[in-house]
C-alpha cells in the first residue's frame, strides 16, 4: 500500500474514532493478517510449496549465472589471442546470455508472484469470512489489518488476531469453499 493509501486510511480511522468518541464507543478490533496466513496449518502449507518452488528455480538460476561466469571468465583469458571478430561474436554471446538470464530471473519473480497469490488468495478470503463474523457477532465497528493501515500501537486487547489463527485451524469458513468445488465437481461430472 503507498504512502497516500496509509495516510487516507489512518485520517479515515481518526474521523471515524473522533466521531465515535462523540457519539458512544466503539469497539476497534485490529488483527495481523501476516502472522495469521505464517500461523495457520494452510499458510504454513502455502509458505512449505513456494519455498520448495523458489529452490527448485533458484538453482536452474544459478546454474544460469555460473554457466554466464564462465564464458565472462573464458572471453577474459582469451582476449589478448583472439581477433576482433571473434572476440566481438563472443561478447555479444555474452551479452545475449546475461539478458536471457535476466529475462528468466524477471519470468521467475512474476510466476512466484503468481503462485503465492494463488496459494494465499483462498486462505485471505476464508480469513477475511471469518473476521466479518467475529465484527457481527461480537459487534465490531471496524476490524482493520495492522500491516495494511499503518497501525503504530494497539492494546493486546484489541488484537484478534490469536482468536482469527485458532478458528481458521478449526474449521471455521470453510462452508461456502467447499459448496464451491463441490458444485465445481459435479458440473464437471455432468459434462462427462
Amino acid at each position: 500500500m503507498n504512502t497516500v493509501m496509509k495516510a487516507l486510511v489512518f485520517a479515515v480511522g481518526l474521523f471515524v474514532l473522533g466521531q465515535a468518541g462523540q457519539v458512544e464507543a466503539q469497539k476497534i478490533g485490529v488483527v495481523d493478517m501476516l502472522r495469521a496466513l505464517n500461523e495457520t496449518e494452510d499458510g504454513r502449507k502455502a509458505k512449505s510449496r513456494l519455498k520448495t518452488l523458489t529452490e527448485k528455480r533458484q538453482k536452474s538460476l544459478d546454474k544460469q549465472q555460473k554457466d554466464l561466469l564462465a564464458l565472462k571468465e573464458s572471453i577474459e583469458k582469451q582476449k589478448d589471442v583472439l581477433t576482433r571478430e571473434v572476440l566481438a561474436k563472443k561478447a555479444e554471446e555474452y551479452q545475449r546470455t546475461a539478458l536471457q538470464l535476466q529475462s528468466t530471473m524477471m519470468d521467475f519473480q512474476r510466476e512466484l508472484a503468481a503462485k503465492e497469490e494463488e496459494l494465499t488468495d483462498p486462505i485471505l478470503n476464508r480469513m477475511k469470512t471469518i473476521l466479518r463474523r467475529i465484527g457481527q457477532a461480537e459487534g465490531y465497528a471496524m476490524i482493520v489489518d495492522r500491516n495494511a493501515a499503518g497501525v503504530v500501537f494497539v492494546p493486546s486487547s484489541y488484537d484478534l488476531t490469536d482468536v482469527l489463527i485458532q478458528r481458521y485451524n478449526a474449521g471455521d469458513g470453510k462452508g461456502k469453499g467447499k459448496a464451491k468445488a463441490k458444485g465445481k465437481g459435479k458440473a464437471k461430472a455432468k459434462k462427462k
